[in-house]
């Protein structure tokens, strides 16, 4: 997919997932990689009827749940009637949502939905299934988040991808903490790498003193 990005066109690379779903729900994918569905209780019994034992085992993590169930199973279940039925209605309202024309900020400003609030925080708590560091405010800054989606405020949040977010704790033998930190992989989370047109990954750069720092955008 192509955005626009401080006048600069950029792609974001798609997720590896679209050989294994049915061309009939084609966007589960879509589905997964929008935070969307977090705070909507019918996509959460959408990814629940998938394989509900995998959906607990990967956190509730609908990315890496696709990615690991087995193709010939999915298939089986997308099959469903029952199914079908309630991928299609939420599929429905996530269009109705997006399409921000009936939402309250489209409705009441309609002269400003071309401009965009930025909202920097250092920590940002969407879900568990994306484990960047955030404490009380940081998941207040998700709930603000969330809260704009559903007002339709034309909003880009900007903040750090922490790969050490959150660690286990493990008690030794003779009684001393452990603190193992699990495995961050970007591509098993609902995230993707921005591209520039020309396929690199794209960097800003950020004047922090006398230093230019170069940041990543994912």
């Amino acid at each position: 997919m192509t955005y626009l990005l401080g006048g600069e066109s950029v792609y974001v690379e798609p997720a590896l997932l679209s050989d294994k779903i049915p061309s009939r729900v084609a966007r589960l994918e879509e589905l997964a990689y929008n935070f969307w569905w977090s705070w909507h209780r019918e996509s959460r019994d959408l990814f629940k009827m998938l394989d509900y034992s995998l959906w607990r085992s990967t956190g509730h993590n609908p990315v890496r749940m696709l990615q690991e169930m087995a193709g010939d199973h999915l298939a089986e279940v997308c099959a469903d009637p029952l199914f079908l039925r309630q991928y299609d209605a939420t599929l429905m309202a996530l269009d109705r949502d997006m399409g921000n024309g009936h939402l309250w900020f489209p409705e009441q400003y309609p002269e400003l939905v071309e401009r965009q609030v930025a909202y920097f925080s250092a920590e940002f708590g969407l879900h568990q299934s994306l484990p960047i560091y955030s404490g009380g405010l940081g998941v207040l800054a998700g709930d603000h988040c969330k809260e704009a989606s559903d007002i339709g405020l034309p909003f880009v949040a900007v903040g750090f991808l922490y790969e050490m977010g959150y660690f286990r704790q493990h008690i030794t033998a003779d009684g001393w903490q452990e603190a193992i930190y699990p495995r961050f992989i970007p591509r098993e989370v609902a995230i993707r790498e921005v591209l520039t047109g020309e396929g690199e990954s794209l960097y800003v750069p950020i004047e922090v003193g006398d230093r230019t720092i170069h940041l990543q955008v994912w």
